[in-house]
């Protein structure tokens, strides 16, 4: 099974790519085929942003075929300027998903952090740390595609959370 995990975000959003076996297999780890950031230009026009946005996740769903698009859904945030272009964001990556036949699954940052570490307030950094032990990176640059970034961390985690979760339609 292809999970691809979605961090969304207009500035930097963030992806993950795993392969995992639909029937676990004891101690085995989750492959990871591709992870980094989408990075739109900061001065860019909102809609032209939007539409890179799809481009890519589009060609993410392309190349892997996933057979399942998990993303962080959104929750409460305190500022409502940000959560406008982050739910924008959004709404093209689900029509990515939409426009090739891909299930989504959606996981909130308390089930991620539930899943991950076993604790619903858990730090980002521990949440980080989990997904790391649990995931081989050895093999990849983290020169490249932005991986350095949190978005991209998170985008593993809650591609984890998936496979962890199994498939619900």
């Amino acid at each position: 099974m292809i999970i691809l995990g979605i961090d969304p975000g207009t500035a930097l959003t963030g992806y993950a790519v795993i392969q995992t076996h639909a029937a676990k297999v004891r101690d085995e780890k989750p492959k990871v085929i591709d992870f980094g950031c989408i990075a739109t230009s900061a001065g860019g026009k909102p809609g032209e942003r939007l539409k890179y946005i799809h481009q890519e996740v589009s060609m993410l769903v392309k190349k892997h075929k996933p057979d399942l698009m998990a993303i962080e859904s959104l929750f409460f945030f305190k500022n409502a300027k940000t959560v406008m272009p982050v739910a924008q964001a959004k709404g093209v990556i689900l029509l990515a998903a939409a426009d090739y036949n891909v299930p989504v699954q959606e996981f909130t940052p308390l089930q991620i952090k539930m899943t991950m570490v076993g604790y619903g307030r858990a730090e980002k950094k521990q949440v980080q740390a989990m997904t790391f032990q649990l995931l081989d990176l050895s093999s990849f640059d983290f020169k490249v595609k932005h991986r350095k970034k949190d978005d991209a961390a998170d985008a593993l985690g809650v591609a984890l959370c998936a496979s962890l979760h199994g498939v619900k339609n």
